[in-house]
C-alpha cells in the first residue's frame, strides 16, 4: 500500500511519487489499484525488481561480512550484544523477541564464570570470592559430569548468550539448580523463567524426587521466578561471603507430588 510505504519511510508523498515513477520507468514495479479500495495504490517488484532488489540485499551482507571479518570472535560478541540492546530499548514489543536454550558450546562454560562476577560485582558489589566459588561449581561440573544426570544451558537471544543455569546431582534423590544468571539487557524476556523451566523438566526425566538451591535475599527477581515454579523456602543463614552482609536462602521444590524435604 502506497499509503503504508510513506510512513514506513517518513518522505513527502509527492517524493514518493517522484521515486516510483522512476522505478516504474524502469520495469522495476508496478502500481495497481488495491483490491480493497480502488481509490488506493498498491506497488507490487516485478521479477526484475525481485531480481535486483536480491542483487542488492547480496552486495549488502557481503559488505557487512567483510567488515566484521575484521573483528575477533569476541568483539563480534559484544557488537552484536550492544545491537541487541538497542533493539531492546527501540522495539515496541521486546517480548517478541526468541530465547533459545542450548547446551554451551566451546569456551561458554568460561563465559558463565566471567559473566557472574561481571554482573554481581557491579549490581551488587560482590568481590572475588564470589568469581571463585562460580569458577569452582563450574570445573567440578565440567570434571565429574554425568550426561544423565547432569546439564548446562546456555539462553540465546538474537545469536547471543543471555543467560545460564546448570543442572547438578547432589544425589540419586536430590538435584541442585545452580548459577542461574540473566543478563540486564535481557531482563523482561522470559529468560530465567525459560531456564528454571528446562531445570525443572530435566529433573524429572532424570528421575530426581526433590530439586533445590541456594540464592540471596538480594536477589528478589530469581526468588520471584522459585517461588512460582513452586519452591519453597527451606533454610536461611546471613553471611558476608562476598563481601557485603546478606541472607543465603536455601529453597526445594518436590518433584514426585508429595511434600518438599525441609532439610535444605
Amino acid at each position: 500500500d502506497v499509503g503504508a510505504l510513506r510512513d514506513a519511510v517518513a518522505i513527502d508523498a509527492g517524493y514518493l511519487s517522484r521515486i516510483l515513477a522512476r522505478f516504474e520507468a524502469k520495469g522495476l514495479l508496478r502500481r495497481d489499484a488495491s483490491d480493497e479500495d480502488a481509490r488506493r495504490r498498491v506497488v507490487r517488484l516485478t521479477p526484475r525488481g525481485r531480481s535486483v532488489s536480491g542483487t542488492l540485499d547480496r552486495r549488502s551482507a557481503d559488505e557487512v561480512g567483510a567488515l566484521l571479518s575484521t573483528l575477533p570472535d569476541a568483539e563480534q560478541g559484544r557488537l552484536l550484544a550492544a545491537m541487541g540492546t538497542i533493539r531492546t530499548a527501540l522495539r515496541e514489543d521486546p517480548s517478541r523477541r526468541a530465547v533459545i536454550l542450548r547446551d554451551p558450546g566451546p569456551g561458554e562454560l568460561g563465559w558463565i564464570v566471567e559473566r557472574h562476577g561481571a554482573v554481581y560485582e557491579r549490581e551488587y558489589g560482590w568481590d572475588v570470592r564470589f568469581e571463585a566459588l562460580v569458577a569452582r561449581i563450574v570445573a567440578d561440573f565440567a570434571e565429574h559430569r554425568d550426561p544423565r544426570y547432569d546439564r548446562a544451558w546456555i539462553a540465546e537471544v538474537d545469536g547471543v548468550p543471555v543467560g545460564s543455569v546448570l543442572c547438578v546431582r547432589r544425589d540419586d534423590d536430590v538435584a541442585q539448580l545452580r548459577l542461574l544468571l540473566v543478563e540486564p539487557s535481557a531482563r523482561g524476556l522470559g529468560v530465567g523463567t525459560s531456564l528454571v523451566e528446562a531445570v525443572l523438566r530435566f529433573a524429572r526425566d532424570a528421575g530426581y524426587s526433590r530439586l533445590t538451591l541456594w540464592t540471596q535475599d538480594a536477589l528478589r527477581d530469581a526468588r520471584r521466578i522459585y517461588t512460582r515454579a513452586g519452591f519453597a523456602l527451606a533454610d536461611t543463614e546471613p553471611h558476608a561471603d562476598f563481601g557485603p552482609k546478606m541472607v543465603g536462602q536455601t529453597w526445594t521444590l518436590s518433584l514426585d507430588g508429595g511434600p518438599a524435604n525441609q532439610g535444605g
